[in-house]
């Protein structure tokens, strides 16, 4: 079990905006959205590439900070996630992509069937300081 993605300690990387901001790439952060259910699926970065190739393929495509790559969603695990629009906030530093996932999936991680979560956000802090799993997403079910 990967204890970061699976467990209930809080681990909370302060630190990612720094290391993103450190990448040779023009970076926003993208939040990515359901365009029915309005979830909050995940939240990623785009370069002017990433929102290229989004646009042209209407398929979410990111920038990879950790890898420093472009990230076409779903291209091993299948879970692609369908554009339907792009938002753009007041100042023009962050991006909305309100998609549709194709497949169902949306996280890497996966949820007691086996089958990908449905979103990251997947457990809540409480006010112990410690994450609880949100109903049906803990890995025992």
């Amino acid at each position: 079990m990967n204890a970061l993605e699976e467990g209930t300690a809080a681990r909370i990387d302060f630190e990612k905006i720094r290391r993103a901001a450190a990448s040779p790439q023009g970076l926003i952060p993208v939040v990515l959205q359901h365009a029915e259910s309005r979830e909050v699926l995940f939240v990623g970065y785009a370069n002017e590439l990433a929102l290229a190739e989004t646009l042209a393929t209407g398929k979410a495509v990111l920038w990879s900070a950790s890898r420093d790559e472009l990230w076409r969603k779903g291209a091993t695990s299948g879970d692609e996630l369908e554009l339907a629009e792009v938002r753009v906030n007041c100042e023009q530093n962050a991006l909305l992509y309100l998609v549709r996932p194709v497949t169902g999936g949306v996280c890497h991680t996966t949820g007691p069937s086996g089958a990908a979560r449905p979103t990251c956000f997947y457990r809540r802090l409480i006010s112990t300081g410690e994450l609880e799993f949100v109903e049906g997403s803990s890995p025992s079910g």
